[in-house]
């Protein structure tokens, strides 16, 4: 396996992870420890999965960090709709964010399905 720095998934959920720090900073100080926190640390954990899964020994151990990293997007995902319905996030931002989490849990499923199949 390459190296995860290598791998368009991690590179795009790295970006997405970049964006949300920036556009949170925005979001109500009364939510910093709340739902602004959450956001982050649900988009952290996607790239932070990826990366720590390519390392495992196994390919179903990457395979089931792929998994959970599907799980954190999909909290992301969440995440900005009730950012975006709070008034939080400006609703073409909200949008463009959550189609890139799309792309990206495409990317994830389908990055997933080629590992399990090789094992």
């Amino acid at each position: 396996m390459q190296h995860f720095t290598k791998l368009l998934v991690w590179q795009r959920s790295h970006k997405l992870v970049l964006g949300i720090y920036g556009v949170s900073v925005g979001f109500p100080r009364t939510e910093q420890f709340r739902l602004t926190s959450q956001l982050r640390r649900a988009a952290l954990s996607v790239p932070t999965n990826i990366a720590e899964g390519s390392k495992r020994q196994s390919q179903s151990d990457f395979a089931r960090f792929l998994n959970i990293a599907e799980g954190s997007l999909a909290e992301t995902e969440y995440l900005l709709i009730v950012s975006r319905d709070l008034g939080y996030l400006e609703p073409p931002a909200a949008s463009r964010y959550l189609k890139e989490v799309s792309e990206i849990l495409r990317m994830l499923s389908g990055l997933r399905a080629r590992i399990t199949q090789s094992s």
